[in-house]
């Protein structure tokens, strides 16, 4: 556990505050966020069936959010996808950027959608800068 040098009661006994390192693991690969596919298999995202966008993760790396959304995993329960929204139900598949371009789940035909402010980092990762 770390512990914030600042973060001491005014004896400066014992921390107040934990700070966390994330849980690495290859969803989040030791990174508070990440620039994601995220792809709604029971609906659409917005106007389209999948954003490639920033994504944040829970300390133990198990929940995703994105665009107000918690997304739990579902470690292999789900039919078609890994995630599950944690209020509507719908089922997620949620994976790094594929440098080939092909991040949709069972290669369908899928409209996808890429968020502004990734764009940069998009363009980056597919690179392989």
């Amino acid at each position: 556990m770390l512990w914030s040098s600042n973060d001491v009661t005014q004896q400066g006994s014992r921390p107040k505050t934990k700070l966390y390192a994330m849980k690495a693991n290859q969803l989040t690969q030791g990174l508070e966020r990440r620039v994601m596919f995220v792809e709604n298999k029971d609906g659409l995202l917005g106007d389209t069936q999948a954003r490639i966008g920033w994504v944040s993760f829970s300390k133990s790396g198990r929940t995703v959010y994105y665009g107000g959304r918690s997304l739990k995993a579902i470690g292999g329960r789900g039919v078609r996808g890994n995630f599950i929204d944690e209020d509507s139900g719908e089922e997620f598949w949620v994976s790094g950027i594929k440098k080939r371009g092909s991040n949709a789940h069972d290669n369908q035909a899928t409209s996808v959608a890429v968020d502004e402010d990734a764009q940069d980092e998009y363009q980056r990762l597919r690179s392989g800068a």
